[in-house]
């Protein structure tokens, strides 16, 4: 059983809500026009269905996402939930491999849509990085924790928008996300974690390296090395071997789970740096364990 928890998708329902409004985050054709950030133009190719398939051939479960950098979490009720329904109507009647992760409304913080959202069988709740990277983002969004420790299901933390992005087209990836999964993973053992003890969480693109502050977070006073948390994880997206390597050495491998980020990016290949036994835990018995899921018989 091979899993990726992180794609994404833009499905016919949610382009076309896309499509029809007026002010960023919009679609004029296939160009994407965002606050902060210069019009990208996407390549339906990449949000074509039956291309997908072929490129997920091989993979037992394929989770995509809403791409929080859009912002559509943190629209205006009214704004965010078209969005936001079309994506979950779209994401549940996905064939396999797929799967999805729910989305919230940030502005507007609704256990029972939560619930209704994930009767549908959805994976579990994708939230932006912005809105868990302090105590106070972490306390408003806690109803909806409190829902996926309930149904035990994992959170996703994903980066959100990037802000007023400064040239290079490659700095929101490299810089304010980074920064976002940062202040994310650190917040989350700070906070988030003391509320909801049993939540499994998933950090994308490897909690931007987070974990690798250990010795920074002990010389100031902080809990470092030797207390990994069994209930989080943290995913591959947009690193490679090396990052990989670093970061089993500090938490183990037991955490590591396979995320491609496609179409933005491509899972790495682990079995050269780390071996085909972890290959085989970050691609399948971890994300097994994140999603609750048995392993299946080889």
């Amino acid at each position: 059983m091979a899993i990726d928890v992180h794609q994404h998708l833009w499905t016919p329902a949610f382009t076309d809500a896309l499509r029809r409004r007026t002010a960023p985050p919009r679609l004029d054709g296939w160009t994407l026009h965002l606050h902060g950030e210069p019009p990208f133009a996407a390549d339906p190719l990449d949000h074509d269905l039956a291309a997908r398939l072929a490129l997920n051939e091989g993979l037992d479960l394929a989770l995509v996402s809403l791409s929080s950098p859009l912002g559509i979490e943190s629209l205006p009720p009214g704004d965010a939930w078209p969005l936001i329904d079309a994506y979950h109507e779209d994401a549940a009647a996905l064939p396999p491999p797929f799967g999805a992760w729910a989305a919230a409304c940030l502005a507007d913080i609704d256990p029972v849509r939560l619930r209704a959202a994930l009767d549908l069988g959805l994976a579990g709740l994708q939230l932006p990085a912005t809105a868990v990277g302090s105590e106070a983002g972490l306390r408003s969004v806690a109803p909806l924790l409190d829902v996926l420790a309930e149904r035990d299901l994992p959170l996703f933390v994903h980066p959100g928008p990037a802000g007023n992005s400064e040239s290079p087209g490659w700095w929101p990836a490299v810089v304010p996300y980074v920064q976002q999964m940062h202040a994310a993973w650190f917040a989350f053992a700070a906070f988030g974690r003391p509320r909801h003890p049993r939540l499994r969480v998933c950090f994308a693109l490897l909690a931007g390296l987070a974990p690798l502050h250990s010795e920074r977070l002990i010389s100031r006073g902080g809990a470092g090395r030797g207390r990994v948390d069994p209930g989080v994880f943290v995913e591959t997206s947009s690193y490679g071997p090396r990052a990989v390597d670093a970061i089993v050495r500090e938490l183990g491998v037991d955490v590591v789970v396979n995320g491609s980020d496609r179409p933005y990016a491509t899972a790495p290949d682990l079995a050269p740096a780390l071996g085909e036994a972890a290959r085989h835990a970050v691609t399948v018995t971890n994300p097994g364990r994140l999603l609750n899921r048995k392993e299946s018989s080889p």
